[in-house]
């Protein structure tokens, strides 16, 4: 999912129970216990960038990759320092290479070919320097069928209402999301949205409609479409 649009404005009201700082903790703690501590950094799948902003106030000099030039709009604003690049994860190509890499909030599930998980894999593989770690997160099947499954979720905050709608394929367990997202104050919706080196084009309508496509367990918010693959490298 690259087209974000007008959700990627507010995707952080959404996400305000994610506990960034501590997650950031929690990470920065796992890549200490194996020796790396500072260096260079790859947010993969960044989205708005607030994860960056922590490890970037931990020392680290941050690379910042999204498939979304919304999403990475919103993230120059907390980054201004990173190295910023719109790029898909199985096509990651760096000016160098790296220490340690993180993705996080379940973006590996967007990925809904096993040959595109183990392509990004030996993409990261392939521009970290020896000793380097790479911290990432996944859904689970459960997660899939159990509580995304075929449910619906609404939120809603002051400036904006999201229905979340979940579709499940119970041969594949594959999730297919799709995020309505409406502003509750029309008039209040910003006619563009922070310039970037990457940004393509500015935001369109204040209704966003997206979708995506998850295998196994999803990741998202919005109608955005999107697909949910499991995780599975056998």
């Amino acid at each position: 999912m690259s087209n974000y649009g007008y959700f990627a404005h507010v995707y952080d009201s959404f996400t305000k129970n994610v506990e960034y700082e501590k997650r950031a903790e929690y990470i920065f703690s796992l890549l200490k216990q194996n020796g790396v501590n500072s260096g260079i950094m790859l947010d993969l799948a960044c989205g708005t960038g607030t994860l960056s902003k922590y490890f970037s106030d931990y020392g680290f000099d941050m690379i910042l990759t999204d498939n979304s030039p919304d999403m990475l709009a919103e993230a120059k604003l907390k980054n201004p320092d990173a190295l910023i690049l719109c790029q898909n994860m199985a096509e990651l190509d760096l000016y160098g290479t790296i220490d340690c890499a993180v993705c996080t909030l379940d973006s590996i599930n967007h990925l809904t070919r096993i040959s595109d998980v183990r392509k990004t894999f030996d993409k990261v593989s392939l521009f970290m320097n020896t000793g380097g770690i790479f911290v990432f997160d996944v859904n689970t099947v459960y997660k899939h069928r159990k509580i995304l499954a075929d449910n619906v979720f609404v939120y809603e905050t002051d400036s904006s209402y999201c229905v979340w709608q979940n579709s499940l394929n119970k041969k594949t367990d594959e999730v297919s999301i799709t995020l309505d997202v409406t502003p509750l104050h029309p008039q209040a919706v910003p006619q563009t949205t922070p310039s970037a080196s990457t940004r393509q084009k500015n935001v369109a309508t204040p209704f966003r409609r997206n979708s995506w496509r998850c295998a196994n367990p999803p990741a998202a918010h919005q109608r955005v479409s999107a697909r949910y693959k499991k995780p599975s490298l056998s």
